[in-house]
């Protein structure tokens, strides 16, 4: 018994070293990355190998920009559609958690998140899709260490060049010429309005492609952007 029991305090104590290693390993990236862009991410990485199932050539469109190459439009666009507390919350909005699990349990299945800015960077730079427990405690672990180590700005820096917007298209400049011909700095208030409406579903919106949700979900950003607060 004793033997057994010291066997499980010896798998117990390598479980714990390797949780640690790992969350070393995010660590340094992510210090890493406070002044490096990164090449690539998780998404990125899991996207081009499926499309490459059926396209070994496919390639992402992806080029990095500095913050002070993207619209201000843009920046203050996506703030109002997917995080409106982005400068006032440490990576966790507990409000918006709250009416979403009140919401969830209405329905009896998800039917809204409550990600922040944060949240989805973390996800996006190391983690999958999936909605299992273990992803989403390390996703909010993740997302400690962004808040921790990151400025904000770096931090929405980082998201605006890694979000999908498309099909293999990754980031504000890739996604400002994909849709509108345009560099990411030149975009138009309606042009961000309309991007920023794409974020939840971007695969299922090709250039010049159109719906009454997309209309409205523009014209609800565009009319709250002047209100938005971006660092």
């Amino acid at each position: 018994m004793r033997r057994l029991l010291r066997r499980i305090w010896y798998t117990f104590l390598l479980v714990l070293i390797a949780l640690a290693l790992v969350q070393f390993w995010f660590l340094v990236h992510i210090w890493y990355w406070a002044g490096h862009n990164p090449e690539s991410t998780a998404f990125m990485r899991a996207r081009l190998e499926f499309l490459r199932e059926d396209d070994p050539r496919a390639r992402l469109s992806h080029r990095w920009v500095p913050y002070h190459r993207i619209s201000g439009h843009l920046q203050r666009a996506v703030v109002v559609a997917e995080d409106d507390k982005f400068l006032f919350h440490s990576g966790f909005d507990w409000e918006a958690i709250e009416k979403a699990y009140e919401r969830n349990r209405q329905e009896g299945e998800i039917v809204v998140g409550a990600s922040t800015i944060t949240q989805q960077l973390a996800k996006n730079l190391f983690l999958s899709g999936s909605r299992a427990w273990w992803r989403k405690a390390q996703e909010a672990l993740i997302t400690a260490m962004l808040e921790a180590m990151l400025e904000k700005r770096r931090i929405l820096e980082l998201y605006l060049n890694v979000v999908e917007w498309g099909d293999g298209v990754y980031g504000a400049e890739a996604a400002a010429r994909y849709h509108f011909g345009v560099p990411a700095a030149a975009l138009s208030p309606e042009q961000a309005a309309r991007l920023a409406a794409m974020l939840p579903s971007p695969r299922a919106y090709t250039p010049g492609y159109d719906t009454r949700y997309l209309q409205r979900q523009t014209a609800v950003i565009l009319a709250r952007m002047k209100y938005a607060q971006v660092p």
